[in-house]
Protein backbone atom coordinates (compact mmCIF):
# COMPACT_ATOMS: atom_id res chain seq x y z
CA UNK A 1 0.00 0.00 0.00
CA UNK A 2 1.06 3.45 -1.17
CA UNK A 3 2.22 5.66 1.86
CA UNK A 4 -0.49 8.51 2.39
CA UNK A 5 1.02 11.55 0.73
CA UNK A 6 1.38 14.66 2.87
CA UNK A 7 1.01 18.33 1.99
CA UNK A 8 3.32 19.58 -0.89
CA UNK A 9 5.46 22.48 0.37
CA UNK A 10 5.69 25.54 -1.46
CA UNK A 11 8.65 28.34 -1.15
CA UNK A 12 7.16 31.65 0.29
CA UNK A 13 7.86 33.34 -3.14
CA UNK A 14 5.74 30.70 -5.39
CA UNK A 15 3.04 31.01 -2.43
CA UNK A 16 3.36 34.83 -2.71
CA UNK A 17 2.89 34.83 -6.87
CA UNK A 18 -0.39 32.55 -6.26
CA UNK A 19 -2.04 35.38 -3.99
CA UNK A 20 -0.71 37.50 -6.62
CA UNK A 21 -2.50 35.91 -9.46
CA UNK A 22 -5.71 35.44 -7.80
CA UNK A 23 -5.64 39.49 -7.40
CA UNK A 24 -5.46 39.12 -10.90
CA UNK A 25 -7.46 36.68 -11.99
CA UNK A 26 -10.86 38.20 -9.71
CA UNK A 27 -10.18 40.88 -11.41
CA UNK A 28 -8.94 43.60 -8.48
CA UNK A 29 -6.50 44.49 -11.04
CA UNK A 30 -7.71 44.33 -14.59
CA UNK A 31 -5.37 44.80 -17.84
CA UNK A 32 -3.84 47.37 -18.25
CA UNK A 33 -3.50 48.51 -14.96
CA UNK A 34 -0.51 49.38 -12.92
CA UNK A 35 -0.03 47.58 -9.46
CA UNK A 36 0.89 48.61 -6.07
CA UNK A 37 4.80 49.40 -5.83
CA UNK A 38 6.95 45.89 -5.08
CA UNK A 39 7.55 47.70 -1.57
CA UNK A 40 4.32 48.39 -0.70
CA UNK A 41 3.15 45.02 -2.03
CA UNK A 42 6.00 43.13 0.15
CA UNK A 43 4.94 45.47 3.26
CA UNK A 44 0.79 44.30 2.57
CA UNK A 45 2.14 40.67 2.56
CA UNK A 46 4.97 41.02 5.25
CA UNK A 47 7.67 39.90 3.38
CA UNK A 48 10.68 41.04 2.07
CA UNK A 49 11.31 43.17 -1.26
CA UNK A 50 13.70 40.19 -1.78
CA UNK A 51 10.58 37.99 -1.81
CA UNK A 52 8.16 39.83 -3.50
CA UNK A 53 10.53 40.35 -6.51
CA UNK A 54 11.10 36.75 -7.38
CA UNK A 55 7.39 36.25 -7.05
CA UNK A 56 6.99 38.97 -10.20
CA UNK A 57 9.51 37.85 -11.70
CA UNK A 58 7.94 34.26 -12.42
CA UNK A 59 4.18 36.68 -13.30
CA UNK A 60 6.62 38.44 -15.90
CA UNK A 61 8.41 35.03 -17.32
CA UNK A 62 4.60 33.88 -17.89
CA UNK A 63 3.54 37.03 -19.46
CA UNK A 64 1.31 37.89 -16.73
CA UNK A 65 2.44 40.89 -16.00
CA UNK A 66 4.85 43.53 -17.50
CA UNK A 67 7.47 45.67 -16.61
CA UNK A 68 7.94 49.59 -17.81
CA UNK A 69 10.84 50.95 -16.96
CA UNK A 70 10.72 53.94 -14.67
CA UNK A 71 6.51 53.66 -14.52
CA UNK A 72 6.81 50.40 -12.59
CA UNK A 73 4.59 46.39 -13.01
CA UNK A 74 1.62 46.26 -15.51
CA UNK A 75 -0.89 43.82 -16.00
CA UNK A 76 -0.62 42.20 -19.38
CA UNK A 77 -2.90 43.30 -22.09
CA UNK A 78 -3.46 41.73 -25.47
CA UNK A 79 -2.74 44.36 -27.83
CA UNK A 80 -2.71 43.68 -31.15
CA UNK A 81 0.59 43.36 -32.11
CA UNK A 82 1.57 41.40 -28.45
CA UNK A 83 -0.98 39.09 -28.77
CA UNK A 84 -0.90 38.42 -32.50
CA UNK A 85 3.13 37.98 -32.54
CA UNK A 86 3.27 35.57 -28.95
CA UNK A 87 0.70 33.21 -30.30
CA UNK A 88 1.31 33.26 -34.38
CA UNK A 89 4.09 30.84 -35.26
CA UNK A 90 4.62 30.82 -38.68
CA UNK A 91 7.92 32.69 -40.14
CA UNK A 92 9.19 32.15 -43.62
CA UNK A 93 11.99 29.93 -44.61
CA UNK A 94 14.42 32.62 -44.08
CA UNK A 95 12.88 33.18 -40.48
CA UNK A 96 11.46 36.55 -41.18
CA UNK A 97 7.93 36.82 -39.77
CA UNK A 98 5.64 38.51 -41.64
CA UNK A 99 1.70 40.04 -40.42
CA UNK A 100 -1.10 37.56 -41.17
CA UNK A 101 -4.18 39.15 -42.62
CA UNK A 102 -7.87 37.01 -42.08
CA UNK A 103 -10.44 36.30 -44.44
CA UNK A 104 -13.87 35.00 -42.27
CA UNK A 105 -15.50 32.38 -44.19
CA UNK A 106 -18.37 31.45 -41.71
CA UNK A 107 -19.59 32.07 -37.87
CA UNK A 108 -22.49 30.01 -36.46
CA UNK A 109 -24.03 28.42 -33.50
CA UNK A 110 -24.48 24.41 -33.62
CA UNK A 111 -24.04 22.03 -30.64
CA UNK A 112 -20.98 20.86 -29.53
CA UNK A 113 -19.56 17.50 -30.93
CA UNK A 114 -18.56 15.38 -28.21
CA UNK A 115 -14.90 16.34 -28.79
CA UNK A 116 -15.65 20.03 -28.73
CA UNK A 117 -17.11 19.76 -25.47
CA UNK A 118 -14.44 17.78 -23.63
CA UNK A 119 -11.82 19.76 -25.07
CA UNK A 120 -13.74 23.29 -23.80
CA UNK A 121 -14.93 21.18 -20.36
CA UNK A 122 -18.93 22.35 -21.25
CA UNK A 123 -21.58 19.94 -21.47
CA UNK A 124 -21.90 17.51 -24.00
CA UNK A 125 -24.69 18.75 -26.93
CA UNK A 126 -23.78 22.70 -25.03
CA UNK A 127 -24.59 25.49 -27.46
CA UNK A 128 -21.05 26.76 -29.21
CA UNK A 129 -20.00 29.23 -31.72
CA UNK A 130 -18.08 28.43 -34.83
CA UNK A 131 -16.19 30.31 -36.70
CA UNK A 132 -13.76 29.40 -40.04
CA UNK A 133 -11.37 31.86 -41.33
CA UNK A 134 -8.27 31.83 -44.03
CA UNK A 135 -5.41 33.23 -42.73
CA UNK A 136 -3.01 34.62 -45.07
CA UNK A 137 0.68 35.48 -45.45
CA UNK A 138 1.75 38.35 -48.25
CA UNK A 139 -1.20 38.01 -49.71
CA UNK A 140 -1.01 34.10 -50.08
CA UNK A 141 -3.52 31.82 -48.30
CA UNK A 142 -1.72 29.40 -45.58
CA UNK A 143 -3.49 28.45 -42.68
CA UNK A 144 -7.36 27.67 -42.83
CA UNK A 145 -8.80 28.24 -38.95
CA UNK A 146 -11.71 25.88 -37.43
CA UNK A 147 -12.20 27.81 -33.73
CA UNK A 148 -14.22 26.92 -31.18
CA UNK A 149 -16.11 29.07 -28.61
CA UNK A 150 -17.89 28.54 -25.37
CA UNK A 151 -21.60 30.22 -26.87
CA UNK A 152 -22.87 30.96 -22.69
CA UNK A 153 -19.07 32.68 -21.82
CA UNK A 154 -19.14 34.63 -25.55
CA UNK A 155 -22.96 35.40 -25.55
CA UNK A 156 -23.89 37.59 -28.25
CA UNK A 157 -20.48 36.99 -30.19
CA UNK A 158 -22.32 35.30 -33.18
CA UNK A 159 -24.68 38.40 -33.79
CA UNK A 160 -22.29 41.04 -33.94
CA UNK A 161 -22.26 42.54 -37.27
CA UNK A 162 -19.08 43.95 -37.69
CA UNK A 163 -16.02 42.08 -38.84
CA UNK A 164 -13.97 40.41 -36.39
CA UNK A 165 -10.91 41.64 -35.54
CA UNK A 166 -7.69 40.03 -36.95
CA UNK A 167 -6.64 39.07 -33.30
CA UNK A 168 -9.12 37.58 -31.95
CA UNK A 169 -7.40 37.17 -28.43
CA UNK A 170 -7.33 41.04 -28.06
CA UNK A 171 -11.25 40.60 -28.49
CA UNK A 172 -11.52 37.88 -25.96
CA UNK A 173 -10.01 40.15 -23.26
CA UNK A 174 -11.59 43.63 -23.65
CA UNK A 175 -14.95 42.61 -24.87
CA UNK A 176 -15.15 39.31 -22.79
CA UNK A 177 -12.96 39.94 -19.97
CA UNK A 178 -11.44 36.61 -20.82
CA UNK A 179 -7.35 36.37 -21.26
CA UNK A 180 -5.79 33.66 -22.62
CA UNK A 181 -2.62 33.38 -20.47
CA UNK A 182 -0.86 30.26 -22.47
CA UNK A 183 -1.98 27.58 -24.59
CA UNK A 184 -1.65 23.65 -25.79
CA UNK A 185 -0.80 22.50 -29.10
CA UNK A 186 -0.55 19.07 -30.60
CA UNK A 187 1.06 19.19 -34.53
CA UNK A 188 0.52 16.54 -36.49
CA UNK A 189 1.20 15.95 -40.31
CA UNK A 190 -1.95 15.58 -42.55
CA UNK A 191 -2.54 15.31 -46.09
CA UNK A 192 -5.08 18.02 -47.91
CA UNK A 193 -8.59 16.98 -48.87
CA UNK A 194 -10.79 18.49 -51.04
CA UNK A 195 -11.52 21.96 -48.18
CA UNK A 196 -7.64 22.51 -47.68
CA UNK A 197 -7.50 22.24 -51.67
CA UNK A 198 -10.07 24.52 -52.75
CA UNK A 199 -9.34 26.83 -50.08
CA UNK A 200 -5.40 27.18 -49.56
CA UNK A 201 -4.84 26.14 -53.53
CA UNK A 202 -2.70 23.15 -52.54
CA UNK A 203 -2.52 19.99 -54.45
CA UNK A 204 -4.94 16.91 -53.20
CA UNK A 205 -2.86 14.86 -50.85
CA UNK A 206 0.08 17.43 -50.01
CA UNK A 207 1.41 17.45 -46.76
CA UNK A 208 0.15 19.76 -44.30
CA UNK A 209 0.44 20.34 -40.85
CA UNK A 210 -2.13 20.37 -38.49
CA UNK A 211 -1.99 22.85 -34.99
CA UNK A 212 -4.66 21.87 -32.56
CA UNK A 213 -4.85 24.35 -29.92
CA UNK A 214 -6.50 24.91 -26.70
CA UNK A 215 -6.16 28.11 -25.41
CA UNK A 216 -6.29 28.87 -21.72
CA UNK A 217 -6.92 31.76 -18.88
CA UNK A 218 -4.91 32.18 -15.77
CA UNK A 219 -6.38 29.41 -14.09
CA UNK A 220 -6.37 26.42 -16.65
CA UNK A 221 -9.70 26.80 -18.35
CA UNK A 222 -10.20 26.30 -21.59
CA UNK A 223 -11.35 29.48 -23.66
CA UNK A 224 -11.25 28.54 -27.47
CA UNK A 225 -10.40 25.33 -29.35
CA UNK A 226 -8.49 25.96 -32.54
CA UNK A 227 -7.76 23.37 -35.45
CA UNK A 228 -6.07 24.63 -37.68
CA UNK A 229 -4.67 23.34 -41.46
CA UNK A 230 -1.33 25.05 -42.62
CA UNK A 231 0.78 24.52 -46.00
CA UNK A 232 4.46 24.76 -45.22
CA UNK A 233 5.98 25.64 -49.06
CA UNK A 234 7.05 29.13 -48.15
CA UNK A 235 6.50 28.90 -44.23
CA UNK A 236 7.57 26.92 -41.47
CA UNK A 237 5.97 26.59 -37.68
CA UNK A 238 8.56 28.56 -34.80
CA UNK A 239 8.46 27.65 -31.63
CA UNK A 240 11.23 28.62 -29.18
CA UNK A 241 11.95 26.70 -26.42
Amino acid sequence: MDAPKGPIFQPLYQQIRDLLLERITSGEWSPGTYIPSEAALAASYNVSVGTLRKALNELVEENVVIRQQGKGTSVATHDADRALFRFFNLRRHDGERALPMSLMLSRSVRKATAEEARDLGIPAGAKVIHIRRIRELDREPVMLESITLDAARFAGLDKQPEVLPNTLYQLYQQRFGMTVAHADETIIAICAGKREVELLGVKDGEPLLQVRRIARDYQGVAIERRISAVHTRNYGYFHQI
